[in-house]
């Protein structure tokens, strides 16, 4: 018997003659390692790869008279394709945001034919090609729309073909609920807190402030790791907004006019307390800094800063047309001339399109192989079907059910967000400026 641990792994018996990698939302350095890894672990197996190009976009506009067109629509994927392909930038298969299940947000709509119809084009298009099974990349409102199209499926018929879907994890945001770090995380902090270093150096030569927003939609990752490896003098995410910063404020429904109370910033306390750092850094004799801001506090302005901004098909502010960055600094400087009678800019800068598709770090890298890896041995080894890919520990493939990561009423996923007074936070607060109070 051979020795196991240099021999290659047994093949496993699969009805399996052809799957399709499809990668949808925003980029993440590492996302090649992903794509190159599962891809080259389906063809060594005898499993034909497809590679749908550009997310969900070609798939929702199938029809018998507008078929999928090989080169523009998909790619068949090979091992000429994909050599020396883990390491390098950017997204082999390209992405989109295209929401074939954004009609759909309760299990009975499902049942709804013109509300399930983007799901059956994609149903449709995957099998005019002869796909077995999907493997879909993405945050979690990619993860969403594999949980809907699973559920689309067991809608069927009793005798129509089946395509098993297994997801992999991606966002920078790292802002996911079971698994510890996703891939391209790494990357972009260490990218991102170079930047901040950069100002950093330009703050102290100029004696003078930079406000720096930094992705993270939904929770305070990436503001931190970019605050904590960049050495910022301070970070405000979502998770700070607790307390005293905290308030309320009635909110009513454009389609039922129903009233609620929103969560909102009490900008009256969050401000001060951002001034509060830079005087007491003037105190020590540092006349400069550099402050992060997460752009997810976007969501939590009040309403007079919100006025004519839409939401995307995901539900999401338009937080590129708030420009918070902006709005915080102008605050910022105002405040500190009320509390000094002294003038003092702010300068205010955004983080983070151009970490997307960083060179991928060796920790990303590897990561990002071993999810690719998973998704080959999830649907062929473990015959599986509706689970996302984890890794832990030594990198551990872990199998994590959708039913775990969604609600079953409202079809959402749960954030994942930075646990209050955790080491990870409090490492933070260790390292930035002290401020009493």
């Amino acid at each position: 018997m051979p020795d196991s641990t240099l021999s290659r792994p047994p093949k496993t018996p699969h009805n399996f003659r052809r799957v399709a990698i499809l990668f949808a939302g925003g980029p993440a350095p590492a996302a090649n390692a992903v794509i190159s890894a599962a891809a080259t672990a389906f063809l060594r197996n005898d499993i034909e790869v497809i590679g749908i190009k550009y997310g969900y976009s070609h798939l929702v506009e199938y029809s018998p008279k507008n078929e999928l067109v090989e080169g523009s629509d998909y790619l068949v994927m090979d091992h000429k394709m994909l050599r020396r392909t883990r390491n390098s930038q950017g997204i082999m298969i390209g992405t989109a945001r295209a929401n074939p299940g954004k009609h759909i947000s309760h299990p009975s709509h499902l049942s709804d034919p013109e509300r399930s119809a983007p799901l059956q084009r994609v149903y449709d298009a995957l099998r005019s090609i002869g796909v077995d099974a999907l493997i879909s990349i993405g945050g979690d409102d990619t993860l969403k729309t594999a949980n809907k199209f699973k559920m689309f499926q067991e809608r069927m018929p009793l005798e129509a073909h089946r395509i098993p879907v297994v997801h992999l994890p991606k966002t920078i945001d790292n802002d996911y609920r079971g698994i510890d770090f996703t891939f391209g995380y790494f990357t972009a902090v260490d990218f991102l807190a170079g930047e901040v270093r950069n100002l950093l150096a330009d703050a102290e030569a100029n004696r003078t402030y930079f406000l720096a927003e930094s992705m993270g939609r939904s929770a305070g990752w990436l503001a931190y790791g970019v605050a904590i490896a960049g050495e910022a003098s301070l970070v405000i995410s979502v998770e700070d907004i607790i307390g005293k910063y905290h308030t309320e404020e009635e909110a009513v429904d454009s389609k039922t006019g129903t009233t609620s109370m929103r969560p909102v910033m009490d900008m009256d306390k969050v401000i001060p307390r951002i001034v509060a750092t830079i005087t007491t850094r003037e105190r020590e004799g540092k006349e400069y800094g550099v402050i992060v801001i997460a752009e997810g506090l976007a969501e939590l302005l009040p309403s007079s800063y919100l006025e004519g901004v839409g939401r995307d098909e995901h539900g999401h502010i338009n937080i590129s047309a708030i420009n918070l960055h902006d709005i915080f600094s102008e605050l910022i400087a105002k405040e500190y001339h009320r509390q000094t009678g002294r003038h003092r800019k702010v300068n205010a800068v955004q983080l983070g399109y151009e970490a997307r598709c960083a060179k991928p770090h060796a920790f990303d890298v590897m990561l990002g192989s071993q999810l690719g890896v998973g998704a080959y041995r999830a649907l062929v080894e473990k015959r599986l079907n509706g689970v996302m890919v984890s890794a832990s520990g030594q990198l551990k493939l872990e199998y994590v059910p959708f039913d775990d990561l969604v609600d079953p009423d409202t079809l959402v996923t749960v954030v994942r967000y930075i646990e209050p007074e955790s080491d990870f936070q409090r490492l933070t607060r260790f390292l930035e400026t002290y401020v009493d109070g």
